[in-house]
């Protein structure tokens, strides 16, 4: 695989010597990553930093790297879902670890921390709308870590078991799987906020228990999830691209963390009135945590 030149089928670069869909080269992306689902919270973000060297907008994807009190992160809006969240870490990989002038792997990796900054929904009476949730393991429903060669470690494992015995899913259902998050990561952003597993669903509506005109087929999901309780774990919010950022990146190196914003509560079924405000608290809080940690 060292020297394995990849073809233009497979790593598809821009005439520009830039990645296919984000749009980006090396010298772009910093060691420090934001992801964000929406684009225009890019801008919420940057809009703090001392200066910012570059801003590139593709389709959904928006960067714009700069300096916050110092410290060079990369913001990124990935769009929604861990269909989009697939391109975007497999292509921030690919721009700081594969020569895209000559489609060979490097020899020494480079590691990035990914860090989400998002917003949930609460499935717990006791998280209410305004806490900060930060995601010590990612529940994936999406099944995309089946479509690569990934190992689980033993927390990992137990867990996942667990959750498929408890939930007890029909076949037609892709079996969930659990990753862990960054113990760095976690430990650097901990204080103040409330930890659990964050279940990464496939949709809004029904793959969250949420009805419309189209009944759910899982109508106790939520229940379900709530009642779950596993060697002192338990299963405290939904959001839709967390487990794939955990598996991806556990995979290629990277570190990864999701600190979510609840805007919403399952089961006391209350909504944020002013969740920009929540969220723009949680965004300074994670800048100020990554200015200050230790290099």
């Amino acid at each position: 695989m060292k020297n394995l030149i990849l073809p233009p089928s497979e790593l598809i670069v821009n005439d520009d010597g830039s990645i296919y869909h984000i749009r980006l080269r090396e010298e772009h992306i910093a060691d420090t990553v934001i992801l964000v689902g929406d684009q225009f919270r890019v801008a919420r973000i940057s809009k703090h930093f001392d200066n910012i060297e570059c801003d590139i907008h593709n389709r959904e994807f928006v960067t714009q790297t700069g300096t916050y009190k110092g410290k060079r992160i990369t913001v990124m809006s990935t769009g929604i879902g861990t269909d989009n969240i697939d391109i975007a870490v497999n292509e921030l990989d690919a721009a700081v670890n594969i020569n895209l002038e000559t489609r060979q792997l490097k020899s020494e990796r480079r590691s990035l921390d990914l860090i989400r900054i998002g917003t949930s929904g609460g499935l717990h009476p006791d998280i209410p709308v305004g806490t900060f949730l930060l995601s010590e393991f990612g529940l994936g429903f999406d099944g995309l870590i089946y479509y690569y060669n990934s190992e689980m470690n033993e927390t990992e494992k137990d867990l996942t078991n667990a959750v498929r015995n408890h939930l007890a899913l029909p076949p037609e259902i892709s079996f969930p799987y659990i990753v862990e998050g960054s113990k760095r990561l976690v430990k650097l952003f901990e204080d103040g906020m409330t930890k659990g597993i964050t279940g990464t669903a496939t949709g809004f509506y029904g793959p969250q228990g949420r009805r419309l005109f189209l009944e759910p087929r899982l109508t106790d999901l939520n229940d379900k999830l709530q009642s779950f309780s596993h060697a002192g774990h338990r299963i405290t919010n939904f959001e839709m691209e967390t487990s794939a950022i955990y598996g991806l990146g556990k995979m290629m190196g990277h570190s990864c963390c999701t600190c979510c914003a609840i805007i919403a509560n399952r089961t006391t079924k209350t909504y944020s009135d002013n969740y920009k405000a929540i969220v723009d608290d949680l965004i300074v809080t994670v800048l100020e945590r990554l200015a200050g940690a230790e290099s």
